[in-house]
């Protein structure tokens, strides 16, 4: 089991900014309005509170989890500044896929696979947590076609399926 003094700093913020990288991947497909970003932000930090309330016996995700709740303002690196909202995207998938290596080589397997599986479930959450196009909430859909194909890159990112 793996805990956060088994990563550098460098790593260890790369593990803890997971999600919203994950998060990013999914809301930065574009077609989110205001409110549907809002609600695809929301599904992130409720991803990770629902992981708590779970009681994982994942100690990655635990750590992750309980670091959330002691992180303080400026102790994290600012995020880099991006041209373009493709660029941006680029660079959170980037950061999935190094996430990803880095804790099935520090991980033990089973282990990283969950905190991987997991990854992908906020991923998918995102995807689902407001309705895309229609007009004052009627039409739409669940999620969009840019969606899935966000989703599935971050499987292939994460190698999970």
């Amino acid at each position: 089991m793996t805990t956060q003094a088994d990563y550098t700093t460098e790593e260890w913020q790369a593990i803890f900014l997971a999600p919203a990288m994950v998060g990013l991947v999914v809301i930065l497909t574009g077609q989110s309005g205001p409110f549907q970003m809002a609600k695809e932000m929301f599904a992130v930090s409720k991803a990770i509170a629902d992981a708590e309330k779970e009681s994982t016996s994942n100690e990655l995700i635990s750590a992750l989890v309980a670091a959330t709740k002691s992180v303080k303002p400026g102790e994290m690196q600012p995020a880099p500044k991006f041209d373009t909202i493709e660029e941006a995207r680029a660079y959170a998938l980037d950061q999935v896929r190094q996430v990803a290596a880095l804790v099935d080589q520090k991980a033990p397997a089973q282990e990283a696979q969950e905190f991987k599986q997991w990854l992908a479930s906020i991923g998918q959450k995102v995807a689902e947590a407001a309705k895309e196009g229609g007009f004052l909430g009627f039409g739409g859909v669940q999620i969009t076609e840019e969606e899935k194909t966000a989703v599935n890159e971050l499987a292939a990112a994460l190698r999970v399926s």
